[in-house]
């Protein structure tokens, strides 16, 4: 009954933390992250600003909570790719950019949010945190002998993969559809960064 019990309260905190997160992300988007108050996600929660303070003192608690639970993905696909022979091989950047494409959709509200705030962002730990994954996968995406030119498209198969999904957020289309196109032009990038990459590719034709 006792560990039933404990369990039960372990949970119903988790739950709690994840609303807050999710509220907070929510104003966040709305109002900007300068203009929202811990009173105001505690309102929208309808709980206490005591019962907030005992999960997070402040707003970048909450929101480097949201970045490292919702980035940890990240963190498990650089793992990956660093376990995987080196130089990569094809199949390997295109399985690191389609898994990345998946976690982009399933952080997409952080992502916008970072996004729409990048002076905000930049200024705040997350910013180097988010920084230091992107080289983080750009490492794992590059041959460390690859001209430049190769480095370059290597690079900007991740900037497709977080430009394209903002820039055709408002565009009529459906949802999948356009991850696929945006997949797709990022993997183009890659395969010519891969192809180019042998001895020679520097020479500028």
């Amino acid at each position: 009954m006792g560990t039933d019990t404990g369990t039960g309260r372990q949970r119903r905190r988790g739950n709690t933390r994840e609303r807050i997160q999710d509220v907070a992300l929510e104003l966040f988007a709305e109002q900007g992250y300068e203009k929202t108050s811990l009173r105001e996600i505690s309102e929208r929660l309808e709980v206490t600003k005591a019962a907030l303070y005992y999960h997070f003192k402040t707003k970048e608690d909450i929101l480097n909570s949201l970045f490292e639970d919702r980035t940890r993905p990240i963190d498990e696909l650089i793992e990956w790719g660093r376990r995987q022979p080196q130089p990569p091989s094809l199949e390997t950047r295109k399985e690191v950019l389609s898994r990345y494409s998946e976690i982009l959709v399933e952080a997409s509200p952080l992502f916008r949010f970072m996004q729409e705030n990048q002076a905000t962002v930049r200024d705040l730990q997350i910013g180097e945190s988010f920084k230091s994954r992107m080289i983080g996968l750009f490492e794992i995406l590059k041959d460390p002998g690859a001209a430049m030119r190769d480095q370059v498209r290597c690079f900007s198969a991740l900037f497709t993969m977080h430009g394209g999904m903002f820039a055709l957020k408002d565009v009529e289309g459906d949802p999948e559809e356009k991850r696929e196109a945006i997949l797709e032009v990022a993997v183009d990038l890659i395969t010519q960064a891969h192809t180019g990459a042998g001895p020679g590719s520097g020479s500028g034709g």
